[in-house]
């Protein structure tokens, strides 16, 4: 896929690009984005670099994951405010992934992301479901995902894999629906007990 830019009231989300190598390095210092996502560590320029240089190019390329700088909208250049990235894609599931730059936090920014982030994936890339998973006791990321409107669905034992461990790890799922958007693929859902 071609990379796409997308804006929301409040943002611009656009692929992240070489010159953004510097930003993304600082924002990863950050001991909570170190805590919560299995990124090596230290986490150089050279990281970044390859991050921004070659790992999401290479996802718009192959179509594996899509990877979105978020910005003020306006400012393509302003600060970095947050990233919000869809990936594992696997029959018509996509999982999106985020961090909020610490300095940024507390503003909506990530929640906003992810509800625009939602939206291209549901009507532009025909995603019958979104899913959200992160370490149990990432509080933060659990709230931002609840803010987006996704629905907790359950804990999965030792399925987060972080730093040579697996643990465990929550669930939550979004689907067209939930946004007022029609489905790709129509849903049945099971009769309640």
């Amino acid at each position: 896929m071609e990379p796409v830019t997308l804006t929301s009231e409040r943002l611009l989300l656009r692929p992240f690009a070489p010159d953004d190598a510097e930003d993304v390095r600082a924002a990863v210092q950050d001991p909570e984005i170190k805590r919560w996502i299995p990124l090596p560590d230290p986490y150089g320029i050279a990281d970044a670099e390859d991050f921004v240089g070659r790992h999401t190019p290479d996802g718009w390329r192959d179509d594996t994951e899509y990877t979105f700088s978020v910005r003020p909208r306006g400012r393509e250049h302003g600060p970095l405010l947050a990233s919000v990235s869809l990936h594992h894609p696997r029959a018509g599931t996509w999982e999106v992934g985020f961090y909020t730059v610490r300095e940024h936090r507390g503003n909506g920014y990530a929640t906003e992301a992810t509800r625009t982030l939602a939206h291209w994936a549901f009507t532009a890339l025909g995603c019958t479901r979104l899913e959200w998973r992160a370490e149990v006791g990432n509080t933060a990321s659990r709230l931002v995902a609840e803010r987006a409107g996704f629905t907790p669905e359950g804990t999965l034992r030792a399925a987060f894999p972080h730093r040579d461990t697996h643990r465990d790890c929550l669930l939550a799922s979004l689907l067209p629906s939930d946004l007022g958007l029609p489905p790709a693929v129509p849903y049945l859902p099971s009769p309640r007990a």
